[in-house]
């Protein structure tokens, strides 16, 4: 049942996220098309060239929303935390601690504050954290923002309003928009592509851009058929632009496993969340 969805579920996104203010300049979002075993990556653009959106991080998230609910057929990849550790949950369930979320942490400030009192200080990890290596607890102080806006104002309305499914947490549904977790960090530990120096500007940083692309591409299961395309991805010298697509080649490659969306017994992942690499 889930491979003959599959067949018919060809565009997939890849979205380098942020919880700064001025979210719709550092939000980046590639698309492509799955042909065969390959991701044909086919537009990359910032978040507030979207319809309907800003620089402003409202502005760019609402309209980052109604782009995810509007594309029935599509698989996006979201880099940012989808849960937490399960002694911070305070839910019996996923859904339950999403629809929750916004009354259980008013603020940014506050998210962070409760989540390091009930771990005694501690920055803890998800199961998925310590199996794909994320750089960072949900709640570490580079990442709680991130974690919060995206939790708070993509995941909880379109889970809340029935307008996509989050994977591998809720049941699949043909007819919505699936969302899953991924992070480029941990997609480039595992293809040995972990390279720091590509988010800085000058040749050095392009050229490590470039390393890291032509990494990928030359597993053969990414292309960027746009001279063009490329080339604005490589320009970016924040490197947001390639989170993008490095996203989108982890949805991808997440799409063509044959389990997908399983991902195994452990109970946790149906909590916590589970990152696709």
């Amino acid at each position: 049942m889930i491979q003959q969805i599959l067949e018919r579920r060809d565009r997939v996104y890849g979205v380098d996220f942020s919880g700064a203010k001025d979210a719709g300049r550092k939000i980046w979002i590639a698309e492509g098309k799955l042909e065969g075993d390959t991701l044909c990556i086919d537009e990359c653009r910032r978040a507030d060239s979207l319809p309907g959106s800003g620089r402003s991080r409202e502005q760019a998230l609402a309209a980052l929303r109604e782009f995810i609910a509007g594309a029935e057929a599509g698989v996006f990849g979201l880099d940012f935390p989808l849960g937490l550790p399960h002694p911070l949950i305070g839910h019996d369930n996923w859904t339950a601690f999403v629809l929750a979320f916004p009354d259980d942490y008013p603020t940014p400030e506050t998210f962070r504050q409760r989540c390091r009192e009930r771990a005694g200080g501690r920055e803890l990890k998800r199961v998925t954290d310590a199996e794909s290596k994320t750089p960072f607890s949900a709640y570490n102080v580079r990442l709680y923002r991130q974690t919060y806006f995206g939790i708070r104002d993509v995941i909880h309305p379109l889970v809340r309003d029935r307008l996509a499914c989050v994977l591998p947490m809720q049941r699949v549904r043909p007819d919505r928009p699936w969302l899953i977790e991924i992070c480029p960090a941990s997609t480039l530990k595992v293809h040995d592509l972990y390279l720091r120096r590509y988010k800085r500007g000058g040749a050095e940083g392009h050229a490590t851009r470039a390393r890291i692309l032509g990494g990928i591409e030359r597993a053969g299961s990414l292309h960027i058929p746009s001279a063009n395309l490329r080339s604005a991805v490589l320009d970016d010298r924040h490197g947001d632009a390639l989170d993008g697509v490095i996203a989108a080649f982890a949805t991808g490659k997440a799409v063509q496993n044959p389990a997908f969306p399983d991902v195994g017994s452990d109970e946790a992942y149906s909590l916590e969340g589970y990152v696709y690499v």
